[in-house]
């Protein structure tokens, strides 16, 4: 383990070239393997994000008991991108030479083998998940209704060929023939219905491309694939008095937690705050009124900027409003919205009382860049600050088969 840490301690410091290296290296020895990845220049910079979050995600946990099953299902996970036996060996190698190319003086033969070693176990773990379970490695979707609100908000209603299990207020990654090879998570926008349709709420994302294809491109009739459901932000039923905060289409799995509420009404209050950029990408405000009028134990407030004023505002008037509510250390509190807003709102719920163990939240992998120098601008859903740190894609929160 002190090997292991202290060797990666000096790659962090050099982790743009690691992972360019590694994928050079990776695609020189293995072209074939190439065409399992984006094309786009912009998404092989998200998946190289992607893959350093990752393993900094293992390396931070190699003494915790949770890493077995994190990587086990990271692997069953995987069966969407295709990855097989050959491609863990290939990568291996590849990650073992980026290392050894990046540690500097820190890669002794310690080193090198105490990396082979720990290597071996991920693989082997993660492989031990792709074998288990009978999900297939992805939910083939037929698009039966396409709604879009101004340019850059879309929801898709989609009816998968085989029942796909999901909690209300999970996630899924989805992946388009439009955008080939290219797999992002959207939130699920619904409780599960008789028919098993199921809605992504999609956030166009400026210069990305699988956001901009399913806002604007996609028609019913085209087929999508998901993969399999994953997140914690669902209901505990605790019989206490529950508040909802989501900001940009972080409404997504607040709107699916609101209608299991409402198939199963509460004995306690319930309190809605919905956040927005201005009242114009409030788009499913008549629903929410309809639940506010129809369920006594609601309350709804709406956050958006004075009129004129800069969108930043919302998350100040978002403080302001939370501040103003009492009785947080007896709430239950479910966040959803784009990584830096919710860090934020969480820490300010505990300054209010708010209990840390009693406010929940996801970090879905973020789809964009933001911006700040040199960054292109997020879609509205991730406007509230700069770009997100990246987070990679955890199904440990799996829902149940039925």
């Amino acid at each position: 383990m002190r090997i292991l840490k202290s060797s990666f301690a000096v790659v962090e410091r050099r982790a743009e070239h690691a992972v360019k290296f590694f994928y050079s290296h990776l695609f020189w020895h293995n072209p074939g393997i190439r065409e399992l990845f984006p094309a786009s220049f912009e998404d092989m910079e998200r998946q190289r994000d992607r893959l350093f979050a990752a393993l900094t995600h293992v390396v931070a946990e190699l003494e915790s008991e949770a890493l077995l099953p994190y990587l086990r299902d990271l692997g069953r996970d995987h069966r969407k991108f295709l990855a097989g036996p050959e491609h863990y060996a290939a990568v291996g190698t590849s990650l073992i030479a980026a290392l050894a190319e990046t540690s500097g003086n820190a890669w002794t033969p310690q080193a090198e083998k105490a990396w082979t070693e720990a290597y071996q176990m991920i693989s082997d773990a993660m492989a031990e998940g792709a074998d288990a379970g009978e999900d297939p490695p992805w939910w083939d979707a037929e698009v039966v209704r396409h709604l879009q609100y101004g340019q850059d908000i879309g929801v898709v209603t989609l009816k998968p060929l085989l029942p796909f299990p999901y909690l209300p207020g999970q996630y899924a990654s989805v992946s388009s023939e439009r955008v080939p090879t290219t797999w992002r998570t959207y939130s699920l926008g619904n409780a599960p219905r008789p028919d098993g349709t199921v809605d992504l709420h999609v956030s166009r994302i400026e210069d990305g491309r699988l956001s901009t294809a399913l806002v604007r491109d996609t028609r019913p009739g085209d087929m999508l694939r998901l993969g399999a459901a994953g997140g914690q932000l669902v209901l505990r039923r605790e019989d206490r008095p529950v508040s909802l905060i989501a900001a940009g289409t972080g409404w997504a799995p607040v709107r699916a937690l609101l209608e299991e509420l409402a198939e199963h009404p509460p004995d306690q209050d319930v309190r809605l705050f919905v956040v927005a950029r201005d009242s114009a990408y409030l788009y499913d405000r008549p629903l929410i009124d309809a639940y506010a009028e129809a369920c006594a134990w609601l309350g709804v407030t709406y956050i958006t900027p004075a009129p004129g004023q800069h969108r930043n505002q919302a998350t100040d008037r978002l403080a302001t409003a939370l501040s103003n509510r009492a009785l947080w250390p007896d709430q239950d509190v479910y966040l959803s919205g784009p990584a830096p807003f919710i860090e934020e709102t969480a820490y300010l719920l505990e300054e209010l009382g708010a209990r840390p163990g009693r406010i929940f939240h996801d970090t879905v992998p973020g789809a964009g860049r933001g911006n700040g120098p040199g960054g292109r601008p997020l879609g509205f859903g991730e406007w509230f600050l700069n770009r997100p740190a990246p987070h990679w894609h955890n199904p440990s929160g799996r829902a149940p088969r039925p």
